[in-house]
């Protein structure tokens, strides 16, 4: 994607707020909250601003594809700084939209309760002027985007919009989730390339796959007010099972997020890089308690960990395969000087 100067400021700008956010909910307590003025505005609650780890879980995927796909990190930082801002304002939307659909199931249990539509604090039509005004904010940084995004960013809203839904007619609404929830992943390496090719595709796939390792375990933590509201989860398909399955889908993510590098030219050592993301994954999954919420809900929030440990799996890998690039151009200069050398000693003195 190329980049005007104004679009830099206004990436780089918007992004301050929403990396503050993220780097302040990565050194937060156990339920993910800022606390102060967040926690008391309706509305910031309601955008879940308080509560910013999904804001890094929505962002990370698309971090991975926008790095892989960059030639250098340089050059990521613009779209990676558009895409944090726009990670905020898609999960507030997100957030927004799913308090409206559960407004009444919200009144019934006591962890959704005080949520600002189900509390009353925000009417239900002040919520969809809000989640409008969300769409709308992030159409700048939409439209920063070439046109393959552009287009991919518009079609993102339609199952953000509907997955609430699928927890009242799925029996395991991760699924939705998986697919609406790791767009940023097609959207970050279009963003750079303008292209929808296999790269993206496979780290879309692994995306998906880690999502229903996060979501999974914090649906363990719901799963006894699911029963009770009769809404369907993973958690309650999976039941005794759940350990192995989402080691399975973590063995899957870790080879489809490896694949995706070598097919996006990295090294075959990225599989290496990778290798301590996938053994902090099957960790918290050994560690977690599924019978204990608040160790599952620990255990999610773990995972922005295991995303950036990809990310930074990523970032070294690029960095040996530029600097192996550097290596061969210095080694054919020298090669060439060498050539004209012994061709014509008397030109290299002039």
């Amino acid at each position: 994607m190329v980049l005007t100067p104004g679009m830099r400021v206004l990436g780089l700008a918007t992004a301050r707020y929403a990396v503050g956010t993220s780097i302040r909910g990565l050194s937060s307590g156990t339920t993910g909250g800022t606390g102060g003025w967040l926690a008391r505005s309706p509305y910031a609650r309601l955008m879940r601003l308080d509560k910013p780890i999904g804001s890094s879980l929505l962002f990370l995927p698309a971090a991975w594809a926008i790095v892989m796909a960059s030639p250098s990190l340089a050059e990521a930082v613009p779209t990676l700084a558009l895409f944090a801002s726009g990670s905020v304002l898609l999960r507030g939307a997100g957030c927004t939209i799913n308090d409206y659909w559960d407004r009444d199931i919200d009144k019934q249990v006591k962890r959704t309760a005080t949520r600002p539509i189900a509390a009353g604090e925000v009417s239900p039509r002040n919520a969809l002027l809000f989640f409008s005004a969300q769409c709308l904010a992030g159409l700048p940084i939409l439209l920063c985007m070439n046109t393959t995004t552009i287009y991919l960013g518009v079609f993102s809203l339609v199952p953000v919009v509907l997955y609430p839904l699928a927890k009242r007619v799925m029996p395991w609404p991760q699924i939705a989730l998986g697919l609406c929830f790791n767009f940023g992943a097609l959207m970050g390496w279009t963003a750079i390339t303008n292209q929808l090719e296999l790269p993206a595709v496979l780290l879309y796939l692994g995306s998906f796959c880690w999502t229903q390792v996060y979501d999974t375990i914090y649906a363990h933590a719901d799963k006894a007010d699911d029963v009770s509201v009769n809404i369907g989860s993973s958690a309650l398909v999976l039941k005794d099972g759940t350990k192995k399955a989402l080691t399975g889908f973590s063995l899957m993510s870790y080879g489809l997020v490896g694949m995706a590098g070598i097919s996006a030219g990295l090294p075959p050592l990225f599989f290496i890089f990778l290798a301590p993301a996938q053994i902090d994954l099957l960790n918290r999954i050994r560690r977690t308690d599924l019978d204990n919420p608040e160790s599952c809900i620990a255990n999610f929030q773990a995972n922005r960990n295991t995303g950036f440990l990809v990310l930074l799996a990523i970032i070294i890998a690029k960095q040996m395969l530029q600097r192996g690039a550097e290596v061969e151009a210095e080694e054919d200069e020298a090669e060439a000087a060498k050539e004209t050398m012994e061709r014509d000693p008397m030109r290299i003195g002039s």
